[in-house]
């Protein structure tokens, strides 16, 4: 298998930091709504689509983070 080259790793991991972030605030963003509050209200927890989103954009920035500060 071919070692990608420094500045790929880089561009990739600055790529999934971005996203990460993203997705997180869209989950933020989702959780204000109308019918995430309305859920949020009866069972006192966050619907599938905002944890989804939280989960996914904690797991996409992480990588990220990591592909970044590896040697």
């Amino acid at each position: 298998m071919a070692k990608r080259s420094t500045s790929t790793t880089k561009i990739i991991s600055i790529v999934l930091i971005v996203t990460g972030i993203g997705l997180a605030y869209w989950g933020y963003q989702q959780s204000g709504s109308y019918t995430s509050q309305l859920t949020q209200a009866f069972t006192g927890a966050y619907t599938d689509k905002v944890m989804t989103l939280y989960i996914a954009g904690a797991a996409s920035f992480f990588v990220g983070l990591y592909l970044f500060f590896r040697k």
